[in-house]
């Protein structure tokens, strides 16, 4: 998560009407999702229950309108790791908690230990196809990732294989090409030639693939597959 919030924090009410706790539910949350953002010398901390309070009114309208964190993509389509978006039962705890009160609850059911958990090393990935909305592969491709270049409000990038199976890729929401990021996927996979790979609205993007030899003669060859407009 990044700082969010323009305006000055806003209060939820004080009737507490929910079991729901920031220090044994809503502290774990954050503790996975937010505090790599929203640390202690952030400007918008998010590390304890003061700190949290004052804007959990924001925090729930942020969340759930999936601009927090800004990820970038919905979750559940394709098989991305690291996913950093909430899933949908975070999203309803945050919210509950906050609708609810939002009670800090015993400062003894925090977590013991730091439970954010660093990114994996992503390994070496090389870009092999530049695509404008659409393309087909001229020569088979072991995908790795996909790095958006080009904004997107809201498009599902998917590939159609020969024997017409659908292989969801990434669906975009609200990203911001300035985050340059890239989606990997947990597997790599596996696209003979002549698949499909399409966007339902305009959006630049790069297919990348693992180590360089794959790479090698692929972009000299399916680069000139994109449609002429």
């Amino acid at each position: 998560m990044i700082p969010f919030l323009l305006r000055s924090p806003v209060l939820a009410h004080d009737i507490i009407t929910t079991k729901l706790t920031y220090s044994r539910d809503i502290s774990r949350i954050f503790a996975r999702r937010c505090v790599s953002c929203h640390a202690a010398n952030a400007s918008i901390p998010l590390v304890s229950y003061q700190t949290v309070r004052p804007w959990a009114v924001a925090i729930k309208e942020q969340v759930l309108s999936r601009a927090m964190p800004p990820w970038g993509a919905v979750k559940g389509f394709g098989d991305l790791s690291p996913d950093a978006a909430l899933s949908q039962e975070e999203i309803l705890i945050i919210s509950a908690w906050v609708v609810g009160g939002a009670p800090e609850g015993d400062p003894a059911t925090l977590p013991k230990n730091n439970i954010a958990v660093p990114p994996a090393p992503l390994g070496s990935f090389a870009p092999a196809l530049q695509v404008s909305t659409k393309t087909t592969l001229a020569r088979p491709l072991r995908l790795a990732g996909l790095r958006p270049e080009s904004n997107s409000a809201s498009a599902r990038i998917t590939a159609q294989l020969p024997d017409g199976r659908i292989e969801p890729l990434v669906w975009l929401y609200r990203y911001d090409a300035r985050a340059q990021r890239s989606f990997r996927f947990r597997t790599p996979i596996s696209l003979p030639a002549g698949t499909v790979i399409e966007s339902t609205a305009p959006v630049r993007f790069m297919l990348e693939t693992t180590g360089h030899s794959e790479v090698t003669g692929m972009v000299k060859e399916t680069v000139l597959t994109t449609p002429r407009r």
